[in-house]
């Protein structure tokens, strides 16, 4: 998410972050000298930035995502439950308008797991984790179904309305998302695409 806009942290200050997270993270500890922490502001969360934190010389690589309060030791770690993330909401708290919506969308869906697993947006066939690289014509009839994330309309109580495809675990649906001004997420019946699609368990099946 976002990959152009982050930037990478200097030793010292890696140093000083992992000082206090090492204590809170469960798992494996993070080596200052081995690990890479990328920080990026995102536009709906004022005076915070979110930090992806990684080690890849372990196996599986060590990787937590985590929310700063600007110039303070003050974190938010995301342990993928949304309670998590609407706590962040009312403590920040979120600021959402027209020009980001769609971003906190990817934002929510990429880092919230649910009874069932994860949500994948699924913008074009692309998107999809295949098992074996479907043939040109099966990826041509899905991105003929797909969209990118679209808003369709603002409610009177501010609520967004946001139409999306996404899989869940072997499953490609249809869905309208809805988002309250507090960063709230629901989700309206689905229209299922495509049911069985042989994707990557690693990545679907969790």
């Amino acid at each position: 998410m976002f990959d152009e806009a982050y930037t990478k942290l200097e030793l010292a200050e890696i140093a000083s972050i992992l000082d206090v997270l090492n204590d809170r993270i469960d798992g494996s500890t993070f080596d200052a000298l081995q690990t890479t922490i990328l920080a990026i502001e995102l536009p709906y969360y004022p005076d915070y930035r979110f930090l992806s934190i990684a080690d890849h010389t372990t196996m599986p690589p060590l990787q937590r995502f985590v929310f700063q309060k600007n110039h303070t030791m003050e974190f938010t770690i995301i342990d993928w439950d949304y309670k998590t993330i609407q706590k962040l909401n009312e403590d920040v708290p979120i600021s959402l308008n027209e020009e980001n919506i769609i971003e906190y969308v990817r934002f929510y869906f990429g880092h919230v797991k649910g009874r069932y697993g994860q949500f994948i947006i699924c913008e074009t066939a692309d998107h999809i984790q295949w098992k074996e690289e479907p043939s040109s014509e099966i990826k041509q009839s899905l991105n003929k179904a797909l969209s990118p994330l679209e808003l369709a309309e603002k409610r009177q109580d501010k609520t967004y309305v946001i139409n999306a495809f996404m899989m869940l675990k072997d499953a490609l649906f249809g869905v309208q998302v809805f988002v309250q001004p507090n960063g709230k997420v629901t989700m309206s019946d689905h229209e299922i695409i495509m049911e069985d699609i042989p994707v990557l368990d690693k990545t679907f099946m969790q």
